[in-house]
């Protein structure tokens, strides 16, 4: 899962006097007690954005993929954009980088050219807004996983998956215990998250009847339309072509089975 935070709501001095730290140095009973300090001061506000994990797998396992820094880059834009449509005066905003520090400042400013942005690297141990960012967006995240309905209901299943980083043993634990050979890992998990990478080496190979079939079909067609094209000419092949296509004839098993067409007008 992503959190992305919106940082420089808040005026600096207000976060000075919350005297915060990097999320990560902290307790969890810290971090929670930070937050709510933070939620009750009126004077500073806070969002963040929550991304499902089903969502970053399927953006960065599609065939068109979309890498995990752009993602981030516009789940921060959408967050900025988010507070400036309620109204909220923005004049600067500090951001702890994904990716390059210089790129990513570039980016959002050509995309918000009244804002200052300052872009740094390890920026919630350098700036106190930041890491006031990064205590919501870590609480935020922690509660979202103490939370969490488990969409599978097979009997061997726990919660006890860790805080979900990748350093700790019981994630790793969980994640061997709970990998499945057909459907990998419960939805709670992010297939395109490295950590997982190793455990696909254990699950067996799927074989889509639609994509074989498709295959097999387009070099089969693919040969008698070479043939067709020396002989008759494009013309008399489009024509051919379309006919077979309205017909049904030559299409894929798959489609004809289920008695699918191919919809040209909506």
């Amino acid at each position: 899962m992503l959190y992305l935070i919106l940082q420089g709501l808040a005026p600096l001095k207000e976060v000075y006097a919350l005297f915060y730290a990097d999320s990560k140095t902290l307790k969890e009973e810290k971090r929670e007690e930070l937050f709510e300090n933070l939620k009750a001061d009126e004077s500073i506000g806070w969002a963040v954005d929550v991304i499902d994990p089903r969502e970053l797998s399927a953006k960065m396992l599609k065939k068109i993929k979309i890498n995990l820094n752009e993602i981030s880059h516009d789940s921060a834009i959408g967050l900025v954009s988010r507070v400036l449509n309620i109204g909220v005066l923005l004049t600067e905003i500090y951001v702890d980088t994904v990716g390059d520090p210089e790129k990513y400042r570039i980016k959002l400013s050509e995309r918000f050219p009244a804002i200052k942005f300052v872009v740094a690297k390890k920026a919630d141990s350098l700036y106190p807004v930041v890491s006031g960012a990064s205590i919501v967006a870590k609480v935020t995240r922690d509660q979202a996983l103490r939370d969490w309905v488990l969409d599978e209901t097979a009997e061997n299943m726990h919660r006890n998956f860790g805080s979900g980083y990748p350093g700790d043993p019981e994630t790793k634990a969980w994640l061997a215990h709970h990998k499945h050979s057909v459907f990998g890992f419960p939805t709670l998990v992010r297939f395109s998250w490295g950590t997982c990478t190793p455990y696909f080496k254990e699950i067996v190979q799927v074989l889509w009847e639609s994509d074989a079939m498709d295959e097999d079909a387009s070099t089969h067609r693919t040969g008698k339309r070479q043939l067709k094209l020396t002989s008759v000419g494009f013309t008399g092949l489009k024509r051919k072509s379309e006919e077979i296509e309205s017909s049904g004839k030559g299409r894929c098993k798959f489609f004809q089975s289920r008695k699918l067409e191919q919809m040209s007008h909506f």
